[in-house]
């Protein structure tokens, strides 16, 4: 059976909280299949230090190393035992087949990293955009992997465990240019969204929490410019933000927690100042003047009235 050992520097835990609500497969199957040696927050117990001595003189095996949090290059804090994050991490790069690091913090510092007084708080790999994290750049895992990054605040348990067990079978990631594996991260939040009519007819909303409009050109959803696939992996099979009337806030990204006005899409003389993803900000305006002089009847009316 493989090994997976989880560490968690600066955090909120959202992760893990996130993963013990992961359906197919449960979070109990999931582990049925891989050895989980040790878990800050759901360990019984503290041997932690016998493990790392055995791991670091090969009697165990350390197929994954997961890393939920924000790293810290300071050793006063965030210790789990008697070690820093950062002092984990370095016993163990070396000996983890795979590192993932799962949630924005882990992967781009997110707020601990924008919050720290000394600069020294980073991602595995990354600080925000940047590859200059707590790992140097070029680092790679006794796999050829570098640093898998699984974004997010937090993850979608779906996108933790299938990235996992890709991995368990041997089974090769495509990594994007921020070191995320493709077959998650190349969708978008607007692929799949239930108001892709609304934004093809400009029909905008102007208040949360509605069945009708969209969301993205007064209400500041990250939809069409945001890699996740919240509207194709449903979050407990059911529901996304922009399902529930809540613009997507960009949570994936690396620029998730510098941004300002998360509720308010950014203009320039009416047109935004980030357009979709593909599309030119001159091709943008010609197909929302185009399709602001037509009406369409549907889009027009509360879903409650259309036949």
């Amino acid at each position: 059976m493989k090994n997976l050992l989880w560490l968690q520097g600066l955090t909120c835990n959202g992760n893990t909280q996130s993963l013990l609500n992961a359906e197919n497969p449960y979070f109990y199957e999931l582990f049925s299949k891989i050895n989980l040696l040790y878990h800050p927050s759901l360990s019984i117990e503290n041997n932690l230090a016998q493990l790392i001595d055995e791991i670091e003189n090969n009697r165990i095996n350390l197929d994954f190393l997961v890393v939920e949090g924000a790293i810290t290059k300071n050793k006063n804090y965030c210790r789990i035992g008697e070690f820093s994050i950062g002092e984990l991490i370095d016993k163990l790069k070396n000996k983890a087949n795979y590192i993932i690091a799962v949630g924005n913090c882990a992967v781009h510092g997110n707020f601990p990293a924008l919050y720290s007084e000394n600069n020294d708080v980073f991602g595995l790999q990354f600080k925000f955009k940047e590859k200059n994290g707590f790992l140097p750049a070029n680092f790679k895992t006794k796999s050829g992997y570098p640093i898998i990054n699984i974004s997010g605040c937090p993850v979608h348990p779906a996108w933790f465990a299938q990235t996992l067990l890709s991995l368990y079978y041997d089974k090769k990631i495509l990594l994007d240019k921020l070191n995320r594996p493709k077959e998650i991260f190349m969708y978008l939040p607007h692929d799949g969204c239930i108001r892709n009519e609304y934004f093809e007819w400009k029909a905008e909303a102007e208040e949360f929490g509605t069945k009708e409009g969209c969301l993205f050109y007064n209400l500041g959803c990250r939809g069409p410019i945001t890699h996740a696939p919240c509207n194709k992996i449903l979050w407990n099979r059911i529901s996304s933000k922009t399902r529930a009337g809540m613009p997507c806030v960009g949570c994936t990204e690396y620029d998730f927690p510098t941004r300002k006005n998360y509720f308010e899409t950014k203009k320039n003389m009416g047109i935004p100042e980030e357009v979709p993803f593909g599309v030119s900000k001159r091709a943008y305006i010609m197909i929302s003047g185009v399709a602001k002089t037509l009406k369409n009847e549907r889009t027009s009316k509360k879903l409650e009235e259309t036949d």
